[in-house]
Parts: C-alpha cells; structure tokens; sequence
C-alpha cells in the first residue's frame, strides 16, 4: 500500500490561507494591545490621584511618584515612572497642586493618545499622543 502525502499545490494554498488570516488577525490584536493599555493607564492615573489626595491628608502636601512609590502609595513601577507602554511624570507637587502626565513610549505603537491628571481629577488626554494641558478635552467617563 503507497502513502501520499500531500503535494505541492496542497501546502501552498494552507500557507496562502494562514497568510492571509494572520494579515487580518495581527492589526487587530496590535490594536487592541493599544486600547488595553490605554485603558490601564486611565485605571493608574485614578490611582494616582487618589493616592496624592490619601498622601496630603498625611503628610500636607503633594508628593512625587517617587515619594509616593516609597511610602507604598503607588506600585514600584509607577514609582519609576513607566507603565504599560507609556512614562508617566510628577514634575512637580507641593501643598497646593501637583499634575501627572502620562504619555505613550513610543506614540502609535504603545498607546495613541496622551493623558494628565490634576489635583482637580479631571483626566484630560490628546489624540496624538503628546502630553495634554489643562484646556485639552477631558475624557468622558
């Protein structure tokens, strides 16, 4: 009895086939790894200002992600500044007002739009990336 295997023709039409389903399917993925940590940055700017608000109860005044990373107010990677693709920036805080930026590591591969957080709350982002200001829109809850 002769074994066939499968012929030429036969293989490049399967390779043809994931060919073509791994060009639809890899954008979508790649999108949707953007959207995700979009969606975890948003999640860690609201803990961030929620944790600003918890350390000036505290202590009396705002803090810097280092600061608050060393007092165990945010995670380690956050005290570092970078998560999920993206850096995020305390410049500045004192006992008045503090403001954190977050925008993506590399614009359109890790994340598309940028984000800031005040001490109002107020999640405010801009479509390109870059890093918003206090009359970009904010985003909708």
């Amino acid at each position: 009895m002769r074994l066939r295997g499968f012929t030429l023709i036969e293989l490049m039409i399967v390779i043809t086939i994931i060919a073509i389903i791994s060009a639809i399917a890899i954008p979508n993925l790649l999108e949707s790894k953007k959207s995700a940590n979009e969606t975890a940055v948003i999640s860690s700017l609201r803990t961030i200002s929620a944790s600003q608000e918890i350390y000036c109860s505290r202590f009396g005044t705002y803090a810097t992600l280092d600061l608050m990373s060393a007092e165990g107010f945010v995670d380690e990677m956050l005290g570092i500044g970078a998560k999920h693709g993206y850096t995020f920036n305390v410049p500045t805080a004192d006992d008045i007002q503090w403001v954190c930026t977050a925008v993506p590591n590399v614009p359109g591969q890790t994340g598309h739009r940028g984000f800031r957080v005040d001490n109002s709350g107020v999640i405010r982002f801009t479509s390109d990336g870059t890093s918003p200001t206090s009359t970009s829109p904010a985003l909708d809850e």
